[in-house]
């Protein structure tokens, strides 16, 4: 009798461990659940609070980000799929700050690209009027008849502010140093082709007055 009893005490106590052991099972794994639910709560209000910074500073164009840069980072906020209203309200409003980034940099870009437009038209008409010079130069310098090269030296004359406008020639030039020769005026130095029959130099630069006359020209020796 005594040992049933015995027996029976120690299985009721081995009961009661094994259900002690389980009651600290479970609840060591609802702390864990608790744990875990709670770690990703806090994660995701930190991811929620990062993305507001990350985009309220695409919006009021703030930090050091490229464009691309910002367009990699709200692409990475959406990806998060945070489903935050604020969040969600801020992605509009920083995609259309980056839709005003490219129109200004498309702008910018065409401005650009309009003002070298200008300076190679720019550029084309000087050529052109260079041209034009050196060529009564040219018709000058290789006249065969000298009324033909008078005629020349007063239809050229017609391009200067007057016959005594200053001609430089250049006979040396490294970056901003230049050497002259001695100044002429635009009449001697038409005779002086019309003379030596040979136009020894190039147009190198022009300025002119109000009325698109020639006021100095500057030779540069071939």
């Amino acid at each position: 009798m005594y040992d049933k009893i015995k027996n029976l005490m120690t299985a009721r106590l081995v009961f009661l461990l094994l259900a002690a052991t389980i009651a600290v099972g479970f609840s060591g794994c609802k702390s864990q659940k608790k744990i875990a639910r709670e770690k990703a709560v806090a994660e995701r209000l930190a991811q929620i609070e990062q993305a507001k910074k990350d985009l309220l500073m695409i919006i009021n164009d703030e930090g050091q980000m490229t464009l691309a840069q910002q367009e990699q980072k709200i692409a990475e906020i959406k990806s998060l799929a945070l489903g935050d209203n604020e969040v969600d309200a801020l992605l509009i409003e920083a995609e259309k700050a980056i839709e005003r980034k490219k129109e200004l940099l498309r702008q910018k870009e065409e401005e650009r690209l309009q003002k070298e437009r200008e300076a190679a038209e720019a550029k084309k008409q000087e050529q052109q009027k260079f041209s034009k010079i050196e060529d009564y130069f040219d018709a000058i310098a290789s006249a065969s008849e000298l009324q033909t090269a008078d005629r020349m030296i007063s239809d050229a004359l017609g391009f200067f502010a007057s016959p005594d406008v200053p001609v430089l020639t250049i006979i040396y030039m490294d970056s901003d140093i230049r050497d002259y020769d001695k100044p002429t005026t635009i009449r001697r130095y038409l005779e002086y082709l019309k003379d030596q029959k040979k136009n020894p130099n190039k147009v190198h630069n022009i300025q002119y007055d109000a009325n698109g006359k020639i006021t100095e020209l500057e030779l540069i020796k071939l």
